[in-house]
């Protein structure tokens, strides 16, 4: 897809790269509102995690089978990705401030309700109806970076937000089973659902858009205008749609995060589980160590964000900075192939650190490669395309893995989360391109310079 002049020069690191001086000099609002979003995800986290650090309490007393949780899961994950797609439309018009303030009392209001729940049906239906609201957070959040933030800078803020998903599961993994403890299980779900509501006190206050924010400086949106020249594509409608399925771009994200989003999903519903089932933990040592693994991930954020970005600086094209940390990431994700082997627990944690560590970068890459490709108003499109493809996938892989572990083991899965990215990385090289090279045309974009959405 030929974007244009405009790109040529916003992906050039000469039209990119501002020092750090400039940058300070700027103004901060774009780093308040992606650290809101941080919290946004965290608690994002937090609420889909509860039901996920209990499942072992809660299938002892309803004597659910691993099938039966697979379905629990599954629920979930099915609303998650109908919604990362749905929901990155709805986003284009109604705005990232109105749509993500209605998703967060949506799914904070369904997670308090989850409490009410006995029966695999009751909480199916409860986790089905909580993905819908939380399927909003990653395209509002990659919306709302692809409008503040200049190109050399988005990887960082991606990291940034999406560490959130690993402090928020490192939370839940370490407060939801004392929460349990102290007062019952129900009540860990109205702890977690109360979060949200505390949260949009802040975004409300925080997040407007760019170009009718009361407290941005001039020179910040001067900084950010200078790496955002793409904003708004001609085609709209059926056409964008067209131009969109012809896209090898999308295709390469797309499958890209369908073969590794099944990895994250994984350790992030199935570890509690594993660590009672495999290794013997009660829900007081899944508190203790459950959490290290999330840490790790966020590091991977982190990690893969800064790389990038400091590549980027030096004079490395985008994309390839972007795919080159995908393909180095897959190294330490092999780590979790061991993990269901070895006899020490410790040592099968430390694997599984390394891995999602891994995960976590290659994940980063993933999610702001559509910010870097395409205009602002199909961002989130592209986002929400990408999200229903890895939703769909990671469901099939919970429901392959219920069935595995009834019948074998977690070895299988453990095996398959580790191979899986090296495909996912190989579509990647074979199908993403700078927009120079993709031999998909679409129109040139109106360089506007700001998105014009709410």
């Amino acid at each position: 897809m030929r974007l244009g002049k405009e790109i040529l020069s916003s992906i050039s690191p000469q039209s990119t790269v501002n020092t750090p001086v400039q940058s300070r000099k700027s103004g901060g609002t774009r780093w308040w509102i992606v650290w809101t979003l941080f919290f946004s995800t965290a608690i994002n986290y937090i609420s889909r995690q509860t039901f996920s650090v209990l499942s072992p309490v809660i299938a002892a007393q309803f004597h659910l089978s691993h099938a039966d949780l697979s379905k629990i899961f599954g629920a979930f994950q099915i609303s998650y990705a109908l919604t990362w797609l749905l929901g990155g439309l709805l986003l284009v018009t109604i705005g990232t401030r109105i749509g993500l303030t209605v998703a967060v009392i949506f799914w904070s209001a369904v997670n308090i309700l989850t409490a009410f729940a006995s029966s695999v049906f009751g909480f199916a239906i409860f986790r089905f109806m909580l993905g819908i609201g939380e399927g909003f957070n990653w395209p509002g959040a990659s919306k709302a970076v692809a409008e503040w933030f200049p190109k050399q800078e988005r990887s960082l803020a991606v990291g940034i937000f999406d560490s959130g998903s690993s402090v928020g599961g490192a939370v839940a993994a370490l407060a939801i089973p004392w929460i349990a403890l102290a007062f019952g299980w129900r009540w860990a779900f109205v702890f977690s659902g109360m979060l949200g509501f505390l949260w949009l006190i802040a975004w409300l206050r925080i997040y407007h858009p760019l170009n009718r924010h009361p407290r941005v400086t001039p020179g910040e949106v001067a900084l950010i205008q200078a790496g955002n020249t793409i904003s708004k594509s001609e085609r709209q409608g059926l056409q964008r749609w067209l131009d969109l399925a012809k896209n090898r771009n999308v295709w390469g994200i797309a499958l890209g995060r369908a073969l590794t989003d099944p990895i994250w999903w994984f350790y992030v519903f199935w570890l509690p589980q594993y660590l009672s089932d495999a290794r013997g933990f009660s829900l007081r040592r899944i508190a203790l160590f459950a959490w290290i693994p999330f840490v790790a991930a966020d590091l991977g954020n982190l990690t893969g964000g800064l790389i990038s970005g400091y590549c980027i600086r030096k004079g490395i094209p985008v994309i390839r900075a972007r795919t080159w940390v995908c393909a180095i990431s897959c190294l330490p994700i092999l780590a979790g192939i061991p993990a269901a082997r070895v006899h020490s627990p410790s040592l099968a944690l430390g694997l599984i650190c390394v891995a999602l560590w891994g995960y976590a970068s290659w994940s980063t890459m993933g999610l702001t490669l559509p910010s870097d490709l395409f205009p602002h108003d199909v961002v989130a499109t592209v986002t929400g395309l990408s999200g229903l493809a890895a939703g769909l996938a990671g469901a099939a892989f919970t429901f392959a893995v219920g069935i595995s572990v009834d019948r074998f083991s977690y070895r299988p899965a453990f095996l398959a989360a580790g191979l899986l990215p090296l495909l996912a990385t190989a579509c990647l090289f074979l199908l993403v391109r700078p927009p120079t090279e993709n031999p998909v045309k679409m129109p040139l974009p109106k360089s506007v310079g700001v998105s014009e959405s709410d």
